[in-house]
């Protein structure tokens, strides 16, 4: 479900030219941020690898970065994204490249006893044109990407959490 996205966060990307954010409660008294994030990140949905992958060939001639740019594959990472920081509460994600730079923040926030409230949010800032159209494209794939992913986070719960969706 898309949510507001926490004005705290606005300062880890300053004059973010875009956020969103989307969320999902899961019945997992362990989770926490890291692990939500390897899940969300670790194992996409097949659709969405596909997409990544077709992302990865149309982008490598305008000179982006790719999941495989040598820079990229030396850095910790979850999934395809390096890693800037991490806790138990919260793991940031995110890139300086040319044409923008985007953060992808996962949260997670005890509700009670039991229930866990994960939240993905996505700041990004262009610096120029090429950003501004790369933004423009991407952004109807990102609706669906985010959600996608955060399903899978519900996907491997521990033994007495949410059962799959």
């Amino acid at each position: 479900m898309q949510v507001d996205v926490n004005p705290e966060l606005r300062s880890l990307l300053p004059d973010a030219d875009f956020a969103d954010a989307f969320s999902l409660v899961v019945d997992d008294p362990a989770l926490d941020a890291v692990t939500a994030a390897h899940r969300a990140m670790e194992r996409p949905p097949g659709w969405i690898v596909a997409l990544m992958a077709l992302r990865d060939v149309l982008v490598r001639p305008l000179g982006l970065r790719t999941r495989y740019d040598p820079q990229l594959v030396r850095t910790r990472r979850i999934g395809a994204f390096p890693v800037l920081s991490q806790n138990p509460a919260r793991v940031v994600m995110g890139l300086d490249d040319s044409h923008l730079d985007f953060r992808l923040v996962i949260d997670v926030t005890a509700l009670d006893d039991r229930r866990r409230e994960i939240v993905a949010t996505t700041l990004v800032r262009t610096h120029n044109r090429l950003g501004r159209t790369y933004l423009m494209v991407i952004l109807p794939f990102h609706r669906r990407i985010v959600p996608g992913i955060m399903a899978q986070v519900a996907h491997e719960i521990s033994p007495k959490g949410l059962r799959e969706p």
